[in-house]
């Protein structure tokens, strides 16, 4: 089964809720079907005057990846909490678990470092709220 998500630490859950205790468990936020993503690649190219060109990968990781996620119609508490998580995290990066990739015939999963750096919120009830969010792909250690 594909797999889509990221999870917020128990100690992050207990620094958003105020918590002091120690007692919430971690959260993990599985994003909705239909999210879309985006690649591009790097691509350094020279042109020569008679219409031959030259392409290479511009770089160790030339490829650019952005994730278009929803999580719609979710109880204000976890939207409010992956809101504040992204708050909190603003240009930091964080795991985000994708299903990527075939090994031996059989789905895998890959876990991949990601940024927000913008989301929206839409308050359909009182108690019901949805969250739109892009995730950035950023390669680091």
């Amino acid at each position: 089964m594909s797999t889509f998500s990221f999870t917020i630490s128990p100690s992050d859950v207990d620094t958003i809720k105020g918590n002091t205790a120690g007692t919430n468990s971690a959260f993990e936020a599985t994003a909705d079907r239909g999210f879309s993503r985006a690649s591009t690649h790097n691509i350094l190219t020279a042109q020569f005057g008679d219409g031959y060109e030259q392409r290479v990968l511009n770089g160790i990781n030339s490829k650019q990846d952005s994730f278009s996620v929803s999580f719609n119609n979710r109880p204000a508490e976890d939207i409010n909490l992956i809101a504040a998580f992204f708050d909190n995290n603003a240009g930091k990066s964080f795991d985000f678990v994708i299903t990527d990739s075939y090994s031996s015939g059989s789905l895998s999963n890959s876990t991949i470092k990601v940024t927000c750096n913008e989301y929206n919120v839409t308050y359909a009830r009182e108690t019901i709220h949805s969250l739109n969010c892009t995730l950035k792909r950023v390669y680091e250690p």
